[in-house]
């Protein structure tokens, strides 16, 4: 059974560059969301193994969004998305509890990398 993965961003062309990345690499995508608001929805009804999540995003930010993730399920396995200059928010993510982050325009070899840290594999 592949690990079960939520891609949250709000551009399209990211979800499906991500879709790409994962689908090729033994992963299974099982939802994407264009918002937080969107995401954590997903989330509780998808009960997935591990998130992408974009930072900036409308309606509910990937901040906000990681909060209320980890506030029902503290189990859960997140990873920020960011764009260059977003050091800051990152950090602030990482100490919410996102287990990893992945810098744009994505690398295929740090996506997969970030997904298995995230899930032990």
């Amino acid at each position: 059974m592949y690990p079960k993965i939520l891609i949250v961003d709000d551009a399209g062309f990211m979800r499906r560059m991500l879709i790409n990345i994962i689908s090729q690499d033994g992963f299974e995508v099982v939802g994407e969301a264009e918002n937080g608001l969107a995401a954590v929805e997903l989330y509780k009804k998808l009960k997935p193994d591990a998130v992408t999540m974009d930072i900036t995003m409308p309606e509910m930010d990937g901040i906000t969004a990681l909060k209320e993730i980890l506030s029902f399920d503290s189990n859960a396995k997140i990873i920020i998305c960011s764009a260059m200059g977003q050091q800051t928010m990152v950090v602030e993510a990482i100490k919410l509890g996102a287990v990893d982050f992945i810098e744009k325009p994505f690398q295929t070899d740090q996506v997969v990398k970030a997904l298995n840290k995230a899930l032990n594999l």
